[in-house]
């Protein structure tokens, strides 16, 4: 048995879905434990493509139970959507189960998060407006709608009759927006209730039944490391903690259930939105990785910066989320490059920075340090085992884990789920101190 976590190692974006989808074979139960639909994962099977938003990928397998957990926040109309969708494409949605102290977004957040975003003007996040941060803010000033709200019509009435007059003043006085009638919101509600009752439970009861059971479970983040509220790039963060220890607060259950942590990173970096990216490549490269790796946001179609392997990032991934092992996704894009850079130190004037920096506006002026390795030119995406990639592709890998001191258990050479080399067993495997100490019959372990 065991209870495996998958986080981003980077700014999100990193793959996560296709690794989720690819380990959820494994798993009784997958758990989506924060965000909302600010977040997006890409599944590709076959001829078709999933993207999902709020539902785990696990969703495809028809045997596994998915858990929208507490620490998320749930546009109930998008859920419905996806819901929609996966059985116009003739799959069971009746093995998703809702948190029901879930919070949810209601439509004047979501107003209220675009014409934030406009009032700041040069100052703006880069946030995807879909009202996740002030969902995430009326849960803290404790005056969130909770999706056990959306089953008592009642109660449902008497909150928003009182909350939305008072949000009304905001979006009046404060943005110049037109008044919201409560009563259509509340009547569109009531109506997303019922299509959601039959999977509304008590999700912590749910898993701590399949943690006596002994059953596997695999936790599932949104976004990434570098995106954590506490922990990332901030303020150009999101609003949730996608970091690992995010897991146990957002789906309720306690560290001890934890056996394994996986990062997630791409074979290079991007990010989405606003702020500090010292990797950042704007010329022919960097579009290049944008065009091959098909770089664009699943939720907002937005085109990702590109740019090259952070090392510096990485350690800290690895640090902050304490990392057993991780999956480098998208190392085909990187085949056509004659040499490849890996950030692996910063400069800051006359001073070398080896751990990332806190302090967004020191990260804007550092300088990455770049070590050039040999680009491969050849077609990694039909490569089924290490001994078939090019040597130089191998050598890069090794590279990048001796930096993060972390082995690679996965590659990931495509968006199909065959095109996926599994080192080890990432859920079974040895745990990562095992691994370090001893790196025989593991080539990709520093």
């Amino acid at each position: 048995m065991a209870n495996v976590i998958i986080v981003g190692a980077q700014w999100g974006d990193e793959g996560k879905g296709k690794i989720t989808d690819l380990l959820s074979r494994s798993a009784d139960v997958v758990v989506r434990y924060q965000g909302g639909v600010n977040a997006g994962h890409t599944v590709v099977v076959g001829d078709k493509t999933f993207k999902l938003h709020l539902i785990p990928s696990g969703i495809l397998y028809p045997e596994t139970r998915c858990v929208i957990a507490s620490g998320t926040v749930i546009d109930p109309e998008v859920l419905l959507q996806e819901l929609d969708m996966l059985e116009g494409l003739g799959i069971s949605a009746a093995n998703l189960f809702v948190s029901e102290t879930a919070h949810v977004t209601m439509p004047y957040h979501r107003l209220i998060d675009r014409a934030e975003e406009e009032r700041r003007g040069k100052y703006r996040l880069g946030t995807t407006g879909r009202g996740i941060g002030p969902t995430y803010a009326d849960k803290s000033s404790r005056v969130g709608v909770r999706v056990l709200d959306l089953m008592d019509p009642e109660g449902l009435q008497a909150k928003l009759n009182w909350i939305i007059p008072y949000k009304n003043v905001l979006l009046e006085k404060l943005y110049d927006l037109p008044p919201l009638d409560p009563q259509p919101i509340i009547q569109d509600y009531l109506a997303y209730a019922e299509r959601l009752r039959p999977h509304v439970v008590d999700t912590g009861v749910l898993l701590e039944q399949a943690a006596h059971a002994r059953e596997n479970i695999l936790f599932e983040g949104a976004q990434g490391t570098l995106l954590d509220l506490d922990h990332g790039t901030y303020p150009y963060v999101t609003s949730s903690n996608p970091v690992a220890g995010g897991a146990c607060i957002g789906a309720g259950v306690g560290p001890t259930m934890i056996d394994r942590v996986i990062g997630v990173a791409k074979a290079y970096t991007t990010r989405v939105g606003e702020g500090p990216f010292p990797t950042e490549l704007t010329d022919e490269t960097g579009r290049l990785l944008g065009e091959r790796g098909a770089e664009f946001g699943t939720t907002t179609g937005r085109p990702r910066r590109c740019g090259w392997f952070d090392a510096v990032i990485g350690r800290y991934a690895v640090r902050t989320n304490g990392l057993d092992c991780l999956a480098v996704t998208k190392l085909d894009v990187l085949d056509e490059l004659t040499e490849i850079k890996v950030c692996v130190e910063y400069r800051l004037g006359d001073r070398t920075i080896r751990d990332f920096p806190s302090d967004s506006q020191i990260l804007a002026h550092c300088v990455p340090v770049y070590k050039t390795l040999p680009g491969w030119r050849s077609y990694t995406g039909d490569c089924q085992k290490l001994s078939d990639l090019p040597i130089r592709a191998l050598e890069y890998l090794q590279f990048l884990a001796k930096e993060m001191s972390t082995p690679i258990a996965i590659v990931s050479l495509g968006a199909e789920r065959g095109q996926t080399i599994i080192v080890e067993d990432p859920i079974h495997g040895p745990k990562r101190a095992l691994l370090v100490d001893s790196p025989v019959g593991h080539p990709l372990c520093p």
